[in-house]
């Protein structure tokens, strides 16, 4: 008996020991459980430990994270006939576990299929230039319209992306001639362009040149006018206060260079002239200093206007 008894109780010891182990549940912290009693929902594990009955309830766990769908590549018509291939992504987030567990059997398949048909639906719609510059347009679309339906699913997409759009051989070959005459187009403009900025700078360069040398000359003359109107400043200021017989002298030494180049003295109004007459009368009276004679060696003697009395007619005032 006693050795029966030890049997049984070990017996029962394991059974609880497997009992406490089935009864004990750890959520995960980006997971969500969901506790079956009966065949009937009955309520959401948080993350962390908890204990349920074992046997009698069942627990579904719901991963809570991002997720990513690929949608597989499909041919799709576009408005002008034109078939492409598609390939898209998309993103979604499960928000309510009990929704995405109850009320959809394969979430997965339904959101591809969903995502196939909606992009057959919007690129249909649009021609095949605006399909192949319009990804974003297209991406918005689709998230909106897949928003829409998973939202009873408890389910929210995050982002759609478009993968690839791929037109036909012969399109993508012609899209290719058009794409480098476009640029050859463009670079030729650009060239176009450069030549003119380069014209216009260099015009306004020689303007400006043309500018800076005008003003330059005319600085320049305008400092020799100053230069020459200050000389004669200084030489009427200095004739202002030269004496007069001194003047009379300086003038009566260059009558007979003057005489002699045939040119005709004349004072400028008629009051200096007989200022002048008088200024000659004076300076003849003055008895003038004889010149040195030569020596034996020269070959003639100079004769001054004094004593020969003959010179220019300049010097003779009465004959003037």
């Amino acid at each position: 008996m006693g050795a029966f008894a030890g049997a049984a109780l070990i017996v029962i010891g394991v059974f609880l020991l497997i009992m406490l182990l089935l009864s004990v549940k750890v959520i995960r912290p980006y997971q969500k459980g969901l506790v079956e009693r009966l065949g009937k929902f009955n309520r959401i594990l948080e993350p962390g430990i908890h204990f349920i009955i074992p046997f009698m309830e069942r627990v579904k766990v719901v991963d809570m994270r991002e997720h990513v769908v690929d949608v597989p590549p499909q041919e799709v018509i576009c408005k002008d006939n034109v078939v492409v291939t598609v390939d898209a992504i998309v993103y979604y987030q499960i928000l309510d576990p009990v929704k995405v567990v109850y009320n959809v059997s394969n979430f997965l398949m339904a959101i591809i299929k969903l995502a196939q048909t909606n992009l057959r639906a919007i690129i249909g719609e649009m021609e095949l230039d605006e399909t192949l510059s319009g990804r974003d347009i297209i991406n918005a679309k689709l998230r909106e319209e897949l928003d829409k339906i998973t939202d009873r699913w408890g389910v929210k997409i995050t982002r759609v992306e478009i993968q690839r759009i791929d037109p036909p051989r012969d399109i993508q070959e012609a899209m290719a001639k058009q794409m480098t005459a476009e640029r050859e187009k463009r670079a030729m403009i650009l060239l176009a362009e450069g030549e003119r900025e380069s014209k216009i700078k260099k015009a306004e360069g020689e303007k400006q040149a043309a500018i800076l040398r005008a003003e330059g000359e005319k600085q320049r003359q305008i400092l020799v006018a100053e230069g020459q109107a200050e000389a004669i400043r200084k030489v009427l200021e200095a004739l202002s206060m030269a004496d007069e017989k001194y003047l009379a002298l300086q003038y009566i030494e260059k009558l007979p260079e003057l005489g002699r180049q045939g040119n005709l003295i004349v004072p400028y109004d008629t009051e200096s002239l007989i200022g002048l007459l008088r200024i000659l009368q004076k300076v003849r009276d003055i008895p003038m200093p004889e010149t040195p004679k030569p020596s034996s060696g020269d070959v003639g003697e100079e004769v001054t206007p004094s004593e020969s009395g003959e010179g220019s007619p300049e010097l003779n005032p009465e004959k003037a």
